[in-house]
């Protein structure tokens, strides 16, 4: 805790200080350009991965990075984030970001006891579509190639999910919303990107954009 409060007095003279004006026009309201949805895992910062200033990202954060299919839980809150998000906010892109070593995914190949982490098990099965294609699918790769399988694969099945959201659905049929799957690479800073044409992930660059994967998904993953 000491650190913590250490950085906020830091943040407040060295940052907001000299910025006081920026953030009061802040406080007037907000227009982010995207919804980054991506893992509570400590190690993703999504604005210093991108670079944006607070205001920039609107961002949802869970174990996985999940999209639960709409009414899987009845007006839950990544439900009502995303409505708000697409809804109010009329964000043009919606960004799945997945990331190497990830937890949760390593839980949804070997499911954790339901007794002992029975939230956490209910909240897996939102990724069980994930685990039947890597169990019908990759059962021939070694543990460390699987797990990047997983990652990958839980990107796409959750922005599947997403597309079920009727305000998603909608704003992507009209060509006001745009759909990403993104991977990132702790120990390289890499972020990779599904490119549909290829059917693969492939390297997030000033030169290639990040493609937004059509509905149904070919898939033909190499490793990253």
């Amino acid at each position: 805790m000491q650190k913590l409060i250490k950085g906020l007095h830091l943040f407040q003279q060295e940052i907001f200080r000299p910025r006081r004006e920026f953030f009061e026009q802040l406080a007037e309201g907000q227009r982010p350009e995207a919804l980054f949805i991506t893992c509570s895992d400590s190690r993703i910062n999504p604005n210093m991965l991108t670079q944006t200033e607070p205001g920039e990202l609107f961002i949802l954060r869970n174990a996985g990075n999940i999209v639960p299919a709409f009414g899987a839980l009845r007006g839950g809150g990544e439900e009502a984030t995303i409505e708000y998000a697409v809804g109010v906010l009329g964000v043009r892109d919606i960004i799945v970001c997945g990331h190497s070593h990830c937890g949760a995914m390593k839980a949804v190949l070997d499911p954790p006891d339901r007794q002992a982490f029975p939230s956490l098990a209910r909240w897996l099965t939102h990724a069980e579509s994930t685990r039947r294609i890597i169990l019908e699918n990759y059962a021939h790769l070694g543990e460390v190639e699987r797990l990047t399988a997983t990652v990958e694969e839980n990107a796409l099945v959750q922005l599947e999910n997403l597309r079920t959201h009727p305000l998603v659905a909608a704003a992507v049929a009209r060509k006001a919303l745009r759909l990403h799957a993104w991977v990132y690479k702790i120990e390289t800073g890499q972020v990779f990107t599904f490119d549909p044409t290829s059917g693969q992930y492939e390297p997030l660059t000033v030169d290639r954009p990040s493609l937004i994967p059509p509905l149904p998904v070919t898939r033909d993953l190499k490793s990253i």
